[in-house]
């Protein structure tokens, strides 16, 4: 007869731990799990890791089934968030591995820029009380409403707004929310976007008049030909992935800002002034010319802040679980940002009127200094000042792209239910590029608007965060939080209006423009 072991090993393969799939996307990413998680060794401790082929043969099932109910409970609960997995084929969300250097670095670069040249034009028309007191007003107020939106990125627990529009639909609901935040933040990017070809072809245009000098050749190229240059320099670098891959773009963008803004105030200050320089607010010629031009100058200052749009954005490429909030590396790195935008605009504002009072061009103190002190500067000072201005706009065409990137790839991954090949993303880039190139050259005027760019996209800034923390947050009704959210969110919406028909009114009535200065000989 036979005999049988006293014991019999039956060999059943592990059951792997249960976690968010992952998807290997166009850019080669792991997302949404950070890939240095998969480093990590594998005997870490994991809910499913006590479970070895010998307890599991005759209770395998059942615990998998406990273990998979107890993950789904607490994604109810908050202490898991529920990705999307359509997420992982997007370039904002495709990876998570941000930190509060990225924030920084990409707060920074949208939060400094041409608007911030275009102040001291504002300060002639408000003067010195008014000007400093609005912009320090308008620097308090967005910082504010910066804070609300990076609270807000998780208000729900297990849920993550990865874009302003999608925190608008949760406030004001799936239909208004889109209408109120889609025409804003999409005017936002692709008009600054297309303000930044105009403005860094322009600008290359002068750096090649000013290293060129009287040695330049015959045929030199058109200002419309400089505008392909730089949007054809836009489209090579925009083949860069997603929000973190232009992380290093990102800080060249605030290195750069930082620079030109520090050189162009202390070129423009330490030059002789113009002898009929006057520091009185401009006057017109009536009542309600003075008004308007005060709102249009109103809406130069508000349009110097933006970025706001792009914060959930920021915030969504960051890793987040229950113990370690996304919202803490977001608001350290908008702090260290907004602190260096501070030194920049103000002294930016301050120094550019100072330097060139109501005297200042329409196009700011770029154009001023240029202008004014062509002849008293170095040419290599002076061509170096244009050329950060035109590696800053390189930069920061690609961080207000994104967004629209990100739109294009999710129509296309909605409607065949699979990523973007590279091919197809490269083509939505390149056709965005020269749409903005067309739309630039058809309307030239675009980058001289300030002051209505200001009044139509306030609200994204000033106005909405205001009324989503109320209704998302529901303070206690007629609690100081619940009164001051109100009246600054219909303060903004009131702004918002007034400034836009002030810089209506300035660009149709011709009595309403700046003195434009005169080269000197």
């Amino acid at each position: 007869m036979e005999e049988r072991p006293e014991t019999e090993l039956i060999s059943i393969p592990a059951t792997p731990r249960a976690s968010t799939p992952e998807i290997l996307t166009p850019s080669g990413q792991r997302s949404p799990r950070p890939a240095s998680k998969e480093a990590k060794s594998s005997t870490a401790w994991t809910p499913t890791s006590f479970i070895s082929p010998r307890f599991l043969s005759p209770i395998g099932t059942p615990m998998k089934r406990v273990l998979i109910n107890m993950k789904g409970y607490l994604e109810e609960v908050g202490h898991l968030t529920k990705l999307n997995p359509q997420d992982a084929w997007l370039p904002i969300t495709e990876s998570r591995n941000g930190n509060a250097h990225y924030a920084a670095f990409h707060n920074l670069n949208a939060g400094v820029g041409f608007q911030a040249l275009v102040l001291p034009v504002a300060f002639a028309f408000l003067g010195w009380s008014w000007g400093i007191l609005s912009l320090t007003i308008a620097y308090c107020w967005q910082l504010y409403t910066l804070w609300i939106l990076v609270q807000l990125h998780e208000a729900v627990p297990g849920k993550r707004y990865n874009r302003y529009v999608e925190l608008a639909q949760a406030a004001f609901g799936e239909r208004l929310g889109l209408w109120l935040a889609l025409f804003p933040t999409v005017y936002l990017s692709a008009g600054t976007a297309t303000a930044l070809i105009l403005i860094g072809g322009e600008t290359m245009k002068l750096f090649f008049q000013i290293v060129c000098g009287p040695l330049c050749s015959s045929n030199p190229l058109t200002t419309v030909e400089w505008y392909l240059v730089f949007t054809s320099l836009c489209i090579v670098l925009s083949q860069l992935p997603n929000l973190n891959s232009i992380a290093g773009l990102s800080l060249i963008g605030a290195i750069t800002a930082i620079t030109y803004s520090t050189m162009v105030w202390v070129l423009s200050v330490s030059q002789q002034r113009p002898p009929s320089i006057s520091y009185e607010p401009l006057s017109l010629p009536s009542f309600s010319a003075s008004v308007f031009s005060v709102m249009n100058a109103l809406g130069i200052v508000a349009f110097a802040f933006r970025g706001h749009n792009l914060a959930m954005e920021i915030q969504a490429t960051m890793p987040s679980t229950f113990k370690h909030p996304a919202h803490v590396p977001m608001w350290k790195g908008a702090k260290v940002a907004y602190f260096f935008i501070a030194l920049c605009l103000f002294p930016v504002a301050i120094g550019g009127f100072w330097a060139y009072g109501n005297l200042m061009p329409s196009g700011g103190i770029l154009n001023a200094l240029y202008g004014f002190h062509s002849h008293d500067i170095p040419r290599g000072l002076l061509a170096m000042t244009f050329l950060l201005v035109v590696f800053n706009c390189l930069s920061s065409f690609q961080i207000y792209s994104m967004p629209v990137f990100d739109s294009f790839e999710a129509s296309y991954t909605t409607r065949t239910n699979r990523p973007c090949s590279i091919w197809v993303r490269s083509g939505f880039r390149v056709f965005y590029g020269f749409i903005s190139f067309f739309i630039g050259v058809a309307l030239p005027f675009l980058s001289s608007l300030a002051g209505l760019l200001g009044g139509l996209t306030l609200p994204v800034t000033f106005a909405y965060p205001c009324f989503m923390w109320v209704l998302i947050k529901k303070p206690s009704k007629y609690s100081f939080n619940w009164y001051f959210n109100w009246i600054l969110g219909w303060l903004g919406i009131a702004f918002s209006l007034a400034f836009s028909i002030g810089g209506v009114w300035s660009m149709v009535n011709s009595g309403l423009k700046l003195k434009f200065f005169k080269p000197p000989n």
